[in-house]
């Protein structure tokens, strides 16, 4: 499984993961529901489980994904400040660049 992690994300996140008091959690990435050959996704800070994979990135955030989830592999996960400042998870490799 592969993921993305922009700098922008990245510096968004690493102070959110940093002020955890648990330092078990880590960054998981979920699909909160799919539809067709794409998926809408979700982030929160969770623990890994033995139906999940952790894949460390060049950003040094570890992020939980299930394993087997063809629509989690190649995700992008970013950060924007227009037309609306937030988290935006996209996945490329499947046709997925971004909300409908």
């Amino acid at each position: 499984m592969k993921l993305k992690i922009t700098r922008n994300a990245a510096k968004q996140l690493t102070p959110i993961i940093e002020a955890e008091e648990d330092k078990e959690l880590k960054l998981r990435v979920y699909i909160t529901h799919a539809h067709g050959d794409h998926a809408h996704y979700g982030l929160a800070l969770d623990k890994p489980t033995e139906e999940d994979v952790v894949i460390s990135t060049d950003k040094e955030i570890d992020v939980i994904v299930k394993k087997d989830e063809p629509l989690l592999d190649g995700i992008i996960i970013d950060y924007l400040f227009l037309p609306e400042e937030g988290f935006v998870i996209t996945n490329p490799s499947k046709g997925n660049t971004g909300d409908h």
